[in-house]
């Protein structure tokens, strides 16, 4: 996707000196080393340079490129220094809203050990003990259920590498058009995949959306509080769900 300057200004949601919040959208990297790929970070960058500002923006979490919602960036390294220390304190809150496969019960918590392959940018489930496996845990409840799908809100306890899409795949319910992790787009069960992150029979982003931020303003330490409701095709038959 190419991303012009007029949608870069739709993305921001809050800005002020020392933070950016903004709605990233489907499929735009939060940072890339392929020059050829446009990255929200890079994007953030230039519109400060054009502004005569400091070209500096501090990455402080990240979603999967085919995830949209909800992202807080600082505008100084001081802002990016505690923003990650809270961040790793785990006084960050964050939701997402997410269409998963199957009808799913009316609410879980979900723990599971995962660990990360680098080599192939995915995580697996692993039995509890396992060297370098990690705790991972959520929460969900669902909102509404139609055609063989469920629409959840999920609260993120942790923050694991594709965190969301592991567990839930893992219980039988993978997110619409995660192929990685099991959505065929026929309602297929979950396993992993190496078809990438895109449904490849619909091209259609995650239906996984942050839709709600909460963080410790780095000056003013004022909690601040953002939603936003997803824009991604899996979620357009969902539109009276979510109000």
């Amino acid at each position: 996707m190419r991303v012009t300057k007029q949608q870069t200004e739709r993305m921001i949601c809050y800005e002020d000196a020392e933070v950016i919040v903004v709605h990233k959208p489907p499929f735009l990297a939060v940072e890339t080393r392929d020059p050829r790929q446009q990255d929200l970070l890079t994007l953030l960058i230039n519109r400060r340079t054009a502004r005569g500002e400091v070209a500096y923006i501090g990455v402080v979490h990240r979603l999967d490129q085919p995830v949209e919602g909800l992202l807080v960036l600082a505008k100084t390294r001081e802002a990016a220094a505690f923003l990650s220390s809270r961040l790793r304190a785990g006084d960050f809150s964050k939701e997402y809203l997410a269409v998963v496969q199957g009808v799913t019960e009316e609410s879980g918590t979900l723990v599971h050990t995962l660990k990360k392959d680098g080599k192939t940018n995915t995580s697996a489930v692993v039995p509890e003990g396992t060297v370098g496996g990690k705790e991972a845990r959520l929460s969900y409840k669902r909102l509404a259920a139609a055609d063989e799908k469920s629409l959840l809100r999920i609260r993120l306890d942790t923050g694991r590498h594709h965190q969301i899409r592991v567990q839930l795949a893992a219980i039988g319910h993978p997110l619409v058009g995660d192929a990685k992790y099991g959505d065929r787009g026929n309602g297929g069960k979950a396993g992993g995949s190496s078809a990438g992150n895109v449904c490849t029979q619909t091209g259609q982003p995650l239906a996984l959306c942050s839709c709600r931020l909460v963080f410790t303003h780095p000056r003013t330490k004022e909690i601040m509080e953002f939603h936003t409701l997803p824009m991604g095709a899996g979620f357009e038959e969902w539109k009276g769900a979510l109000g």
